[in-house]
């Protein structure tokens, strides 16, 4: 598959704050990338060098097989001649033009004719959406229309790539779902290549081919959705992406050569994990955590002849409140012989008819279980 953009080394400082420091992204042809990150971690700016609103202090972007910015060099490709859409987090709808004029803009500062310009806003429209709008004046949209309209106005000169900045951040959470979908579905019809950046874990996860997890300037991994969540490389991007139970032990060689965790527990429980030493770096009688998924967790009530001891992965714990959150329940567990320990937050299908002060198996199962050094 071809490479649309490529980043080399890219570094932008704001006085001596790293802002970007030293990204290299290899964007595919046709693909949804995205910046993923909390505030303060460099991916708008990164989106701000890419489209040309900021100059690169150091490394190189590389368009479409141009050379769009390189600092050595001094090459700096401005805005309007990098062909490429954007969509702000504000959308920047102009309040006095109407939804045709706002759309058209692109087109009259490139000087096409009128029937071209009348022609593309109306299929653009109609692509989203809004056909029959094109007369409403830009104050009476709802933040939906408006978010449209942003979007047809960066696609109508038919870019070789699209910028979305946070493009969600003002709608409600039913028209944020909503609107998700409608622009995936958007760009797998049109075939064109997404820049996305949020601080939204779901959009990202829902929206991307790949996912790029960025953190103090820098960028901690690269992968698809499934890659990033199931096999984090780092803590920060287990953490940043979902929710984790953990728990502290002493790290040790379990069976088959596969890392076990003893918890500092008076139980001296274990757990065991698929992962090697070699893959996890976590050193034998070290401190360590292990980690884990709460859907991978399996919580069942004990039968009368459960022994807790002689199973494999799995502690006891008390409910000791439940939460009713509509499509399942919340609960607080706590777990015996594991020490002095906070309770564990977990959810609970509301199939079964549970109850605070029930006790509970927890079961680890080791495929899901990850080891942690520290």
């Amino acid at each position: 598959m071809d490479t649309t953009l490529r980043l080399g080394s890219v570094t932008k400082l704001f006085g001596t704050t790293r802002a970007v420091d030293g990204i290299s992204l290899d964007v595919q042809a046709g693909h949804v990338f995205t910046l993923l990150g909390p505030s303060g971690c460099g991916k708008t700016t990164t989106l701000r060098l890419i489209a040309g609103l900021e100059r690169l202090d150091a490394g190189t972007i590389v368009f479409s097989g141009r050379t769009i910015a390189d600092a050595d060099r001094g090459v700096f490709v401005p805005p309007h001649q990098r062909n490429m859409g954007m969509v702000f987090q504000s959308y920047a709808i102009w309040p006095h033009m109407t939804v045709f004029e706002n759309v058209a803009y692109p087109l009259r500062l490139r000087g096409m004719s009128r029937d071209t310009i009348r022609d593309r806003v109306a299929r653009v429209l109609d692509l989203v959406g809004m056909a029959g709008y094109g007369d409403r004046p830009a104050p009476l949209l709802s933040g939906g229309q408006q978010q449209r309209v942003a979007l047809s106005r960066a696609l109508v000169y038919e870019p070789e790539l699209l910028l979305l900045d946070e493009p969600f951040s003002n709608l409600d959470a039913r028209l944020r779902q909503h609107m998700r979908v409608e622009v995936r579905l958007l760009q797998q019809r049109l075939g064109i290549t997404v820049l996305f950046v949020t601080h939204d874990q779901i959009e990202a996860l829902s929206m991307s081919d790949e996912v790029a997890v960025m953190n103090g300037g820098r960028v901690e991994q690269v992968g698809s959705p499934s890659e990033l969540y199931d096999r984090p490389a780092s803590p920060f991007v287990r953490d940043f992406l979902g929710q984790t139970v953990s728990l502290g032990g002493i790290a040790e060689i379990g069976p088959g050569g596969f890392v076990g965790l003893v918890l500092d527990a008076p139980s001296r429980s274990v757990l065991h994990t698929r992962q090697t030493p070699a893959v996890t770096n976590v050193a034998v009688g070290a401190a360590a955590h292990v980690s884990i998924r709460p859907e991978d967790l399996v919580i069942r009530r004990p039968n009368g002849a459960s022994n807790v001891a002689a199973e494999a992965n799995t502690l006891r714990g008390t409910i000791e409140a439940l939460l009713f959150m509509g499509d399942r329940y919340e609960a607080r567990i706590g777990l015996e012989g594991v020490g002095r320990r906070e309770p564990l937050l977990l959810p609970l299908s509301r199939g079964e008819n549970w109850q605070p002060g029930q006790t509970v198996l927890l079961s680890w199962p080791p495929e899901h279980v990850h080891v942690w050094p520290g």
